[in-house]
């Protein structure tokens, strides 16, 4: 069998899949319908946990330096200046969080820097190959594309989008709703006579909520713009001068709108896969769950899915499979809930619905009471985020936690006292702060590491490969 697992859909999540396979060593295979990659901004919004993914997989430099911190927005009312404001307050990072605020990068722009770092492994997305039936046993899949070749798997991974090929073939219900009462104006453009270091709100004073919204891409000279659409606008026009009008109306002119790179009439779906498997079938990202743009969820999420099951298809076992859909589903359902909160915010014309908090950043996203996570106490448990902490080596070489768990494999963090490398991991030995090193062993700096594990002499702490606590003893 040439090919172990065979993706559909090269967006983000199949990116994200692809490249977690193939520094695995694990021969995958990552075909799309489209003909051309897409181009423009979609999700745009990185949270501080997709980062931390990003650092993982070694592209959290080129993200970092071809996107922007939040810009704040400028709100006009009647072409009139009234105030400016940010979607979140700026944190500083901490020892156990160093990515604490959201970026923002366009979503071609994040593909394409995946697609860079899977190239780095031999592997290339495939266009122009379309899914068009697959067959499943107990020992493979048999998949049959749009070229006439037949593949054989040893999985199959639908990460094909909201109306998902793969997801239907599999009979799987798409609970949720989709509303058309609210929809949204949707693309990227450009703006003479806007500044590319600021986003802008245009409305009307007598309906502050209905208006457009553009905010710069990074990278670009496009603005990625947003408008309500009310009751009346049944026919919505998505060209240059329908676009250009709709702005006309609500900021007095003196606004160029050209280059419109693309637009849609986004309508919220809000759906949950009833199942994200079905014996060597998975789905992940938008087959398995599509939310609404508030909060900026979807694409991270779909990451996120990718970075659970690469290590666990790659393992083969059957209890990380099995793992897979209640720990992942869980979350999805979660997140489709705040997203939706957020919503209504904006339906129901909350002076507040622009903000935006923790519950957003998916720092808290965590597997406690899932399939590997067994029983605890204290504040870190098995499933949990495993925090960040600066250390020191013998040779006083500052590194930091995640630097020892960055790669395809998990890690064991021995506290003081105790074997390392008793198991079949990387095993770190992390001394107290103000220890003096000699060999393999690193230095809390700051008591940060100790602090953050809630380490005692003989603590041990197994970190999975994607990051999260797998079990704590002593």
């Amino acid at each position: 069998m040439d090919t172990a697992v065979l993706i559909a859909g090269a967006g983000p999540t199949g990116l994200t899949l692809a490249i977690e396979l193939a520094r695995r060593d694990v021969a995958v295979r990552l075909i799309d319908k489209a003909s051309a990659f897409f181009n423009g901004s979609r999700g745009d919004g990185l949270q501080p946990r997709t980062l931390e993914v990003f650092e993982d997989l070694g592209v959290l430099d080129a993200v970092l330096a071809a996107g922007s911190p939040q810009y704040p927005m400028k709100v006009y009312l009647d072409g009139e200046f009234v105030q400016e404001r940010w979607m979140s307050d700026t944190v500083e990072p901490t020892p156990a969080v160093p990515y604490p605020n959201i970026w923002f990068l366009g979503q071609s722009q994040t593909e394409g820097i995946l697609r860079e770092r899977l190239s780095s492994f031999g592997v290339q997305v495939e266009l122009g190959v379309g899914l068009e039936g697959f067959t499943q046993s107990s020992s493979g899949v048999t998949a049959s594309l749009s070229t006439g070749e037949t593949v054989e798997a040893a999985y199959l991974v639908g990460a094909d989008g909201g109306k998902s090929f793969v997801r239907k073939a599999l009979g799987i219900p798409f609970e949720g709703t989709t509303d058309e009462s609210i929809r949204m104006l949707l693309g990227d453009v450009q703006a003479s006579g806007l500044s590319h270091d600021s986003s802008y709100w245009f409305a009307p004073a007598s309906s502050p909520m209905s208006g457009v919204a553009f905010t710069p891409l990074a990278g670009t000279p496009h603005f990625q713009f947003g408008a309500p659409l009310g009751d009346g606008d049944l026919a919505v026009e998505t060209s240059l001068p329908a676009l250009q009008a709709r702005l006309d109306s609500v900021s007095g002119g003196g606004i160029q709108l050209f280059d419109l790179a693309w637009s849609t009439v986004w309508r919220p779906n809000i759906r949950l896969a009833a199942s994200f498997r079905v014996g060597r079938v998975f789905l992940a990202g938008d087959a398995a769950h599509v939310h609404p743009p508030t909060g900026g969820q979807g694409l991270n999420t779909g990451v996120q899915d990718a970075y659970n099951l690469g290590w666990k298809l790659a393992s083969g076992s059957a209890d990380l499979l099995d793992s897979y859909e209640p720990e992942r589903r869980a979350v999805a359902a979660r997140v489709l809930g705040i997203s939706t909160a957020l919503m209504e915010k904006y339906t129901d014309g909350d002076e507040d619905a622009h903000r935006r908090g923790s519950e957003t950043q998916q720092l808290d996203v965590g597997y406690r009471g899932g399939p590997l996570a067994g029983a605890g106490a204290g504040s870190l448990r098995a499933g949990d985020r495993a925090p960040d902490a600066p250390l020191v080596d013998a040779n006083g070489k500052s590194m930091r936690l995640f630097e020892l768990f960055r790669g395809p494999h998990a890690a064991e963090l021995v506290f003081g006292s105790g074997v390392v490398g008793s198991s079949e991991v990387p095993g770190y030995r992390i001394l107290p702060a103000g220890s003096v090193a000699s060999g393999p062993d690193l230095v809390d700096v700051g008591g940060h590491a100790y602090a953050a594990y809630e380490a005692a002499a003989g603590r041990r702490v197994l970190v999975r490969p994607d990051g999260y606590v797998w079990s704590i003893t002593a």
